[in-house]
């Protein structure tokens, strides 16, 4: 069992308040991610759950029994950090088992519980290297299996891809993702990156200045924003916000629309924006275009890739009618 609930849980650091107030309930089993700006609490909250930081306020509630006071090593989670935290003259066998051996568990447990974790995370070739002779993929797996060998109700990762590069992240991603459906715990994950947050998560948590904005599965997210900000936030490219009257014609403060929800062409035609390309990004299977509407400012258009636009070309924009979102003065969704 691995369900964690939080009710009104707060956080101050002096007289700076993290977490304003925030309730949460996430089910056993699921994977929820985190996702926000930098500095939104992510983090914080991810450390409350994990008692490396005490709750000014509020509950913690794991699998139903308070553990808002109870020291880390209660609470039956286990953290894996963005730096590995390594110990570097120890072999990644010794590495891994090293909670088990400061729990003293016998030789026989300890054994068997690494060769699973290595089999797990295919690194059982790598059992007697130390991390110096690894990539950074590797030694973040070793990281997750010196987590994976305490055999935690939870798995809090914080951030743990930032330090690779692009591919990696993307091979670890899909490994992370694998494990948690192997394993069946409990994961919470907290990530700056929203394509990380709506490719692995069961649902997400996003979160604003300590509040959380939206909770709910990616989809939802994408397709029902609840207000301006999660709209914003979620979607890549970012969906475009246009204020003013053009807005006040669909009866809201602000209207937005995201990129792949436009139909382009060269030529005029009725109820069109009319702009400018910018910067053409060609990625391939899609083109990106930065268009200067006048009036409306610098609209982002995704595009078939195998259509070609130059600089300074005309183009024609008109939004999908029925997926142009409206937003009233307070920035929440109509």
């Amino acid at each position: 069992m691995g369900s964690i609930s939080l009710s009104h849980v707060n956080k101050s650091f002096g007289d700076v308040r993290v977490i304003p107030d925030i309730s949460l309930d996430i089910n056993d089993g699921e994977f929820v991610v985190f996702v926000g700006p930098s500095g939104c609490g992510k983090s914080t909250l991810l450390r409350l759950i994990a008692g490396l930081e005490d709750t000014t306020s509020g509950t913690i509630l794991l699998d139903g029994q308070d553990m808002t006071k109870a020291p880390p090593a209660r609470r039956g989670s286990a953290m894996v950090f963005q730096s590995y935290a390594l110990y570097p003259h120890m072999t990644v066998r010794d590495n891994i088992a090293f909670p088990l051996k400061m729990a003293k568990a016998s030789k026989e447990v300890i054994d068997q519980k690494v060769e699973y974790a290595a089999r797990t995370l295919n690194l059982s070739s790598y059992l007697d290297r130390r991390p110096c002779a690894l990539s950074g993929g590797q030694r973040q797996r070793v990281a997750i299996g010196r987590a994976i060998v305490r055999e935690p109700k939870a798995f809090l990762f914080d951030e743990p891809l930032s330090n690779l590069d692009a591919a990696l992240r993307v091979n670890m991603r899909l490994e992370i993702t694998e494990l948690h459906q192997q394993l069946k715990t409990t994961m919470i994950y907290v990530t700056h990156d929203q394509v990380e947050a709506m490719t692995m998560a069961d649902r997400i948590v996003v979160l604003n200045a300590g509040n959380v904005e939206q909770f709910g599965s990616p989809l939802d997210l994408y397709k029902k924003p609840a207000n301006r900000f999660v709209a914003g936030f979620i979607g890549s490219p970012k969906m475009n916000f246009v204020d003013g009257p053009e807005a006040a014609k669909h009866n809201a403060h602000a209207i937005g629309v995201r990129p792949e929800h436009f139909k382009l062409s060269r030529e005029n035609v009725a109820g069109t924006w009319k702009g400018k390309v910018g910067v053409a990004e060609q990625l391939g299977s899609d083109t990106f275009l930065h268009v200067h509407v006048e009036g409306l400012g610098l609209m982002t258009i995704r595009t078939d890739g195998d259509q070609t636009f130059n600089h300074g070309d005309d183009v024609y924009l008109t939004p999908d009618a029925a997926r142009i979102y409206k937003f009233d003065t307070a920035g929440k969704a109509i």
